[in-house]
């Protein structure tokens, strides 16, 4: 069984025991969390919402919050002696899925 969830602009087909990393949740280590906007759910048969399947809810517990490696964003223009370097570390929270409830 598998679903597909919204969360933090982006989409994730996620499975149970599945551990995903989701845009920062600002909670803590063993907390739990649902996610109501389930998007499509396959138990037996496909059901896909419009935009959401009614009912239907995916748990799980927040394994550690942290950032993603350093990315390097530099900019340059060539001629005028413009360049700008920056450095950005995105925020994330990993979360272990534990059980996907369909809807009734």
């Amino acid at each position: 069984m598998y679903a597909v969830i919204a969360t933090g602009g982006k989409q994730y087909r996620v499975e149970e025991g599945d551990v995903i990393k989701v845009e920062k949740l600002g909670l803590e280590a063993g907390d739990s969390y649902t996610f109501d906007k389930v998007l499509a759910i396959n138990d037996d048969g496909l059901k896909v919402g419009a935009p959401f399947v009614k009912g239907a809810s995916v748990s799980a517990t927040v394994v550690c919050e942290g950032k993603a490696k350093k990315i390097i964003v530099y900019k340059y223009k060539r001629k005028t002696g413009y360049h700008k370097k920056n450095g950005h570390r995105q925020q994330f929270t990993q979360l272990k899925i534990d059980s996907i409830k369909s809807a009734v």
